[in-house]
């Protein structure tokens, strides 16, 4: 199950858990391929040149997670998933359920790794999890059905607004046998977003056919097709889609910083 590799464009799921028969793309010989976009170099920063060059794991299918991440240049990720269930009380407020359930993922899949240095240690391992909260406190994932679906996003439209909460959870391993053997960091961000009051019951039943939300909180991808049916969004529009870059990018300084301090403190007690 570890070190799964997923492609950035793969299809949402069906609702069948048992999984259902992809569409296939359209041939090849009927697209018109443009010439490569010229990408930008990539960011100078120290812990982004550190985490380039060593092991990263990503405790997370999400096609969107990763693609955030290569935004700023981290594009050589190892995939972990956690084998923990997501089954924590929805009587927990979402920062509190977000926050546990982006926790247990890194420390479950950190447990599952941490023995397996075939690829050398771990440098980084990160976590998050995403909710959308409707502001009678309901917490929403992914839809199970299209009829969920549907009343799903129904709700959302009604409400005019909603939250999108994620946790993200940052964990490096010490070389120090200090206990726990590992520094955590984590960041729960939240962005309102506010659905167009006069999207109509057919827009909602056309979405939900093409099946773009089937395996996204909420049940909408902003990032997609599901634009036309957001108003605005007052926030990270990155959180909205599974990850906020900037609160990330502090996440991995400030673990990467902690874990050289703990490392060179440990080096000063040996010495002594």
């Amino acid at each position: 199950m570890f070190d799964r590799k997923v492609p950035l464009d793969d299809p949402p799921p069906s609702y069948d858990v048992s999984g259902g028969v992809a569409i296939p793309p359209p041939s090849e010989k009927t697209l018109v391929k443009p010439p490569p976009p010229k990408l930008p170099f990539p960011l100078d920063l120290p812990v982004l040149n550190y985490l380039r060059k060593n092991r990263v794991i990503l405790a997370s299918a999400s096609p969107r997670r990763r693609q955030l991440l290569a935004q700023i240049g981290l594009t050589n990720l190892e995939i972990a998933l956690s084998t923990v269930p997501e089954d924590l009380p929805k009587s927990l407020s979402p920062y509190e359920y977000v926050l546990k359930t982006a926790t247990q993922k890194a420390l479950n899949v950190y447990e599952a790794t941490l023995d397996d240095t075939s690829k050398g240690d771990i440098a980084i391992l990160i976590a998050a999890d995403t909710v959308v909260v409707t502001p009678a406190g309901t917490i929403l994932e992914k839809p199970r059905s299209e009829a969920q679906h549907v009343a799903s996003l129904k709700e959302l439209r009604d409400y005019g607004r909603h939250s999108v909460v994620t946790a993200v959870a940052v964990l490096a391993p010490l070389e120090s046998a200090r206990d726990p053997g590992y520094v955590l960091e984590t960041h729960v961000e939240e962005t309102v977003v506010y659905f167009d009051k006069d999207v109509t019951d057919d827009m909602i039943l056309a979405y939900v056919k093409t099946r773009e939300g089937v395996d996204k909180a909420g049940g909408y991808g902003i990032q997609g097709i599901g634009a036309l049916l957001v108003e605005k969004v007052d926030g990270s529009f990155e959180n909205v889609i599974g990850l906020p870059l900037r609160p990330t990018l502090k996440l991995l300084e400030k673990v990467r910083r902690k874990a050289e301090d703990e490392n060179l403190e440990e080096d000063s007690d040996l010495e002594d």
